[in-house]
């Protein structure tokens, strides 16, 4: 008898989401289907603000990348008001940016994807989590833990905390940075490129030594978009949007405020997460893929010398072409890891990060304004249209986890056949797998749904002198 297989939740990712497998008589897999069954409502409730209000509002859509929306809000608020940031404002953006980057990403491959490759794929659950780890080597998880502290205190030190900082503002940030804080920055990084180091080194041991798996795990061939610098660098900061093919050719490269003359989004009715694909090739021979993978891709070298080596390795797997296995996504994030530290050393080095011209007042309106930014997971796009007041009239938020839609959705249902077999009894292990196939993208999906009528919520309706007079709950 055909049967339905549901794993949910999908563990150790953002947000919330299920699988559904749908088997045949035989036992093998008729089709897998990844469901993002969160409910975006941001982009709406968002119209009506006033723009200087979207850096603060937007990071709540969420607590592991508020940074992302933080710059990419006050980005798109210098856009639409038409006042450019100082250059030292620019740099300590990008710093705060590089702290986000590092603790996000050093996270995903250790605490989240860590258990996986460190303890196996077959490892009881129980004890396949950070728990596990902890047993398993408690020297590597310390420094793990204090990897995403180094970023998070980058955070905190220019934000003055490390979740939802208070800023970037359009024209520029609310503080210049100190040399004592400058300093204390700096001591550091010795560690976390140590430990990233160390991160890249299992990665290549667990690689050697699981090849076959690599190389039959959602192995996909899409296009690949990221931010680059004028010389195709790998750019997370400001730079210009690459689109490549499957063959590793450039087909766009444009000034991401011009994003609509290139993406367009499919809908399918049974997820609430749209699927983005570039206009020109259609749906679905324009999907593309974004994030660490995506941007290692299209990135032709790497602009500080350590992970630009690690680079040159990780572009050697494709033998020309670019790297399609959906494991070596985490790869790419420790290489961009290193990159970030290094370029923290860079920024740190610069000496404008201390100066105190840091906001430009002149405004000369536009009406609508895009910010552009690459978040850990891909890149993140907020268009704001408003009127001479100021306030919002239209916002449209393309998420970097939407990008990667097709692609997790794809990986679920080719991970699943691989796994699963006629005769074949299916064990944990297997469907583990399926959820590290939506793991290795490392998705945000409060970041690109966010839940609306899921959530509990008490209201308690309070007089003058504090006393509850009605207490109203939805579970």
């Amino acid at each position: 008898m055909t049967q339905k297989i549901t794993i949910e939740p999908v563990t150790r990712i953002e947000g919330h989401a299920k699988v559904t497998i749908r088997m045949k008589d035989d036992g093998s897999v008729d089709h897998a289907y990844l469901h993002i069954n969160e409910f975006r409502g941001f982009e709406k409730f968002c119209e009506g603000r006033l723009y200087f209000e979207m850096p603060q509002i937007t990071p709540r859509i969420c607590g592991i990348c508020p940074v992302s929306h933080h710059l990419a809000a006050a980005k798109a608020g210098d856009d639409l008001m038409g006042c450019p940031p100082p250059r030292p404002a620019s740099l300590l953006r990008e710093l705060m940016h590089m702290g986000q980057i590092i603790q996000s990403h050093g996270m995903h491959f250790f605490e989240l994807s860590g258990p996986d490759l460190l303890l196996g794929f077959d490892a009881d659950p129980a004890y396949r989590n950070v728990v596990g780890l902890i047993g398993a080597d408690p020297q590597l998880t310390l420094k793990a833990v204090n990897l995403r502290k180094f970023g998070q205190e980058i955070i905190k030190t220019l934000g003055g905390r490390k979740i939802h900082p208070t800023f970037a503002v359009a024209g520029g940030v609310n503080k210049s940075l100190k040399v004592a804080e400058r300093d204390g920055i700096r001591s550091g990084m010795a560690d976390a490129i140590a430990t990233t180091q160390a991160g890249l080194q299992i990665m290549k041991d667990w690689a050697a030594k699981n090849q076959d798996d690599i190389n039959k795990f959602a192995v996909l061939s899409t296009g690949y978009f990221g931010l680059v610098t004028s010389n195709n660098g790998l750019e997370l900061y400001d730079g210009d949007v690459r689109l490549i093919d499957r063959a590793g050719q450039q087909l766009e490269k444009f000034d991401g405020r011009n994003y609509l003359d290139f993406i367009a989004e499919h809908v399918e009715d049974w997820t609430y997460l749209k699927f983005p694909y570039y206009k020109k090739l259609g749906w679905p021979n324009g999907v593309y893929r974004v994030g660490p993978l995506g941007r290692c891709n299209a990135s032709d070298l790497i602009e500080t010398p350590l992970a630009n080596e690690e680079l040159k390795q990780f572009k050697a797997l494709g033998n020309g072409q670019p790297v399609e296995h959906t494991l070596y996504y985490h790869y790419a994030r420790l290489i961009e890891t290193l990159f970030a530290i290094e370029r923290v050393g860079v920024l740190l080095d610069d000496p404008d990060v201390l100066s105190t011209d840091i906001l430009n007042t002149k405004q000369e309106f536009k009406g609508r304004g895009v910010g552009i930014i690459e978040a850990p997971r891909g890149t993140l796009f907020h268009d704001y249209t408003a009127d001479e007041n100021g306030q919002l009239l239209k916002v449209n938020l393309i998420v970097s986890t939407g990008h990667n839609n097709w692609a997790m959705t794809e990986a679920v249902d080719s991970v699943a056949k691989t796994y699963i077999k006629a005769g074949q009894p299916v064990q944990e292990g297997m469907l583990n797998r399926v959820e590290a196939a939506v793991r290795a993208h490392d998705p945000c999906l409060s970041c690109s749904t966010h839940a609306i009528g899921q959530m509990p919520l008490i209201v308690d309706v309070v007089d003058p002198a504090g006393n509850v007079l009605q207490t109203l709950r939805r579970d």
